[in-house]
C-alpha cells in the first residue's frame, strides 16, 4: 500500500464532506489502512462473469434442530447445489433487536444463535460471501448508541439530535412512522433522528471518529473474507437542512472513500449499494462507472417483470430493459427478482400507470398479502412495497402446479437473461409458497417471506413436492447453462425487443461467436418467432421459427 497515492486519492471527497477537518480524517483512515492491510489481499480479485450468480439467504434461513445454522446453510448449499450458484449474500449475521437484522447492537460480533466469524469463514472458502454493511443506523440498543445517550464522549456527534433551525420538511420518508423519537439521556430526554424505526437511530456521519469507525468495520468484513460489501439504506447516509436528505453529494462521497481504499487494499472486492428508489436516481450510485459502486440492485425489475405476467404483456417491461445497457467495465447490474424485503413499487414510478400500480397491490392481497404504505413530505402516503411471495404473485390464486412452475421458471429465464449478474432469493430457489402464517403471528408483514426452512423436511420435499421439486431443479440447471454461455457476461452488451408485446427477446454478444437469444413467453397464448434459428442450449434441440407455448422460454445460439 502506498501511504502518499491513497491520501492524495482520498482528498476530493474527504475536503468536498469534511471541509477543514479532511485531514483528520485521512489521518484516521490512513492509521487504519496501516492497520489491516496486512490481513489483506492486495492480489487483484477478477471480475464478476457469466459463472457468477449470488444466493440472498439469512444465516438461519435452513436450520436443523442442534445445529449451528451456519454450518447447516453451508452443508444444505454443497449438498444440494454444487457449484451452481458460485457466492452467498448473507443478510445481516449480528447480534440484533428488530427487523430481523437490520437493528444492529454490534457490527463486529455474529450472532451467536447463527455461528461465529470461522463459521462465516468457512462458508467463505466454498463459495463467495456478500456481508451486509448497515451503515445508516443502529438498534436503539447498542453500546454506541447507550454510550451517546450517556454522554460518554467517546460517542460524542455520533447520532443526531432534533436541531433548532434544522428544516426537515422535504425529508425523503420510506416509512410512515416519525422521523424522531424520544429517548432518555444523562441530562434529560433527547429526540434523535430515526428514518426507520425506534430502534433504528440513524447515525451521524458527518462526525468524523463515526466515519473511521464505519470504515474500520468495513475494512474488518473484507478481512474476515467478504468478497462484495452491500451498503443498506445507504442513499440516507447524509442529512442536510431544507433537503430531501437522500442521495446528497455527500453520500456519494464518503461511498466513492470506500471505492478508492478497497480499491488500494483488496483490489476485486465489490460494493454494492441497496437504494430502493426510482431508477434515474438508483443509477446515480455507479458514479462515473470507475469510482463508486461496482453493483447496484436493478430494483425496477421486480415490479416490471411481474406486471409483464400479470398483464401478459412484456411492452413495458421490454421498453425498459431496452434502455439498460452496459455501465462500464467495471460495473455492473445486480439482477433480483424477489428478496428478504417485499417488492419495492418506488423503482416504478414512471414506469408503471397508476393503474397498472394498483392491479400489483391487488395481486398481492389476493394472495393474502400485504402493502407497505410510505409518508410524502405532504403529510400523503403512497405504496412503497408488497408484501407478498414473489413466486405467488406471478400466478393467481389456486393456480394448479404446472402454472406456477411454468411462470416462476419463465420470470427467472428474464432474470437470468438480462446484462449484469443475478441473485436468488432462497425461497425462490426452493420453490417456496408464501408464509401467511408467519406474518400474522408476528404482526411484521415482511415475515411472508422470511419462513425457516428445516434441512431435513426440505431435502425430502425437493424429491416428493412437485414444485420444490421442478422449480429448484429447473433453476439449478438454468444457471448451469447459463455458466457456460459467455454471451450471459455481466458486461457483455444486450439489444431487447418485444414479438407481439408478449415475447420478451435479450440478444446478448450480437455480431460475434458468443451471440445468445433468449426469448420468453409472459402470456398464456402461444408466440410465433420467425427467425429465430439456432441450438437450444437449455435442451440442447435445433429450432426453427419456434412457436412458444404459454410461458416457455428458449435459450438460442444462433
Amino acid at each position: 500500500m502506498n501511504r502518499a497515492t491513497l491520501a492524495t486519492d482520498l482528498e476530493p471527497q474527504l475536503t468536498l464532506v469534511f471541509g477543514e477537518r479532511a485531514q483528520k480524517v485521512t489521518d484516521g483512515l490512513l492509521e487504519l489502512a496501516g492497520k489491516w492491510a496486512a490481513q489483506l489481499d492486495a492480489n487483484p480479485r477478477p471480475l464478476p462473469d457469466q459463472t457468477t450468480s449470488y444466493l440472498i439467504t439469512y444465516g438461519d434461513s435452513i436450520r436443523r434442530e442442534g445445529e449451528v445454522p451456519l454450518q447447516t446453510l453451508r452443508r444444505t448449499l454443497n449438498e444440494e447445489l454444487g457449484g451452481a450458484i458460485t457466492d452467498v449474500h448473507l443478510l445481516p449475521t449480528y447480534p440484533w433487536t428488530s427487523d430481523d437484522g437490520f437493528a444492529v447492537v454490534d457490527h463486529r460480533e455474529i450472532d451467536p444463535a447463527l455461528g461465529t466469524w470461522e463459521d462465516v469463514e468457512a462458508l467463505a472458502k466454498d463459495r463467495k460471501v456478500m456481508l451486509d454493511f448497515v451503515a445508516n443506523h443502529m438498534s436503539a440498543r447498542s453500546p454506541w448508541f447507550q454510550g451517546w445517550l450517556a454522554g460518554d464522549p467517546r460517542f460524542e456527534g455520533y447520532f443526531i439530535k432534533r436541531a433548532d433551525g434544522f428544516d426537515v420538511s422535504q425529508v425523503t420518508r420510506p416509512r410512515t412512522s416519525p422521523l424522531f423519537h424520544t429517548f432518555d439521556g444523562a441530562d434529560g430526554t433527547v429526540e434523535a433522528w430515526t428514518t426507520f424505526s425506534a430502534d433504528q437511530v440513524d447515525v451521524n456521519a458527518g462526525e468524523p471518529r463515526l466515519f473511521i469507525d464505519l470504515t474500520d468495520v468495513l475494512l474488518g468484513y473484507v478481512a474476515r473474507g467478504a468478497r462484495t460489501i452491500r451498503l443498506d439504506a445507504i442513499g440516507f447516509l447524509w442529512k442536510e437542512s431544507g433537503t430531501t436528505s437522500i442521495h446528497l453529494p455527500q453520500t456519494h462521497a464518503l461511498i466513492q472513500v470506500w471505492r478508492t481504499i478497497v480499491d488500494h487494499l483488496a483490489p476485486g472486492t465489490l460494493l454494492i449499494t441497496e437504494t430502493n428508489v426510482p431508477h434515474k436516481e438508483n443509477i446515480s450510485y455507479f458514479g462515473d462507472g470507475t469510482n463508486e459502486a461496482h453493483m447496484v440492485y436493478q430494483f425496477a425489475l421486480p415490479p416490471l417483470v411481474l406486471d409483464a405476467f400479470v398483464t401478459g404483456d412484456a411492452t413495458v417491461l421490454g421498453r425498459w430493459a431496452g434502455s439498460v445497457g452496459v455501465v462500464s467495465p467495471a460495473a455492473t447490474w445486480f439482477n433480483f427478482l424477489a428478496s428478504h424485503d417485499g417488492i419495492g413499487m418506488r423503482p416504478s414510478e414512471g414506469l408503471l400507470s397508476d393503474d397498472a400500480r394498483m392491479a400489483l397491490a391487488e395481486r398481492a392481497w389476493a394472495h393474502g398479502g400485504r402493502v407497505s404504505m410510505a409518508s410524502k413530505p405532504d403529510g400523503s402516503e403512497r405504496p412503497y412495497e408488497l408484501n407478498v411471495s414473489y413466486l405467488d404473485a406471478l400466478s393467481e390464486p389456486g393456480a394448479p402446479d404446472a402454472e406456477y412452475v411454468a411462470r416462476a421458471l419463465a420470470a427467472h429465464s428474464i432474470l437470468f437473461s438480462l446484462v449484469g449478474v443475478p441473485a436468488i432469493y432462497v425461497h425462490s430457489l426452493f420453490g417456496s409458497t408464501g408464509d401467511a402464517a408467519g406474518m400474522e403471528s408476528s404482526g411484521i408483514a415482511r415475515r411472508i417471506n422470511r419462513a425457516k426452512l428445516d434441512a431435513d423436511a426440505l431435502a425430502a420435499e425437493l424429491s416428493s413436492d412437485t414444485r420444490r421439486r421442478s422449480i429448484f431443479a429447473g433453476l439449478k440447471q438454468m444457471l448451469q447453462v447459463r455458466a457456460a454461455q459467455p454471451g450471459f457476461a455481466p458486461f457483455t452488451p444486450q439489444e431487447v425487443s418485444v414479438v407481439d408485446g408478449r415475447a420478451m427477446v435479450v440478444r446478448r454478444a450480437a455480431g460475434t461467436p458468443d451471440e445468445i437469444v433468449a426469448v420468453t413467453n409472459v402470456s398464456d397464448v402461444p408466440v410465433a418467432l420467425p427467425g429465430v434459428v439456432g441450438t437450444d442450449v437449455l435442451t440442447g434441440q435445433t429450432v426453427t421459427d419456434p412457436v412458444l407455448s404459454a410461458h416457455e422460454f428458449v435459450w438460442v445460439r444462433v
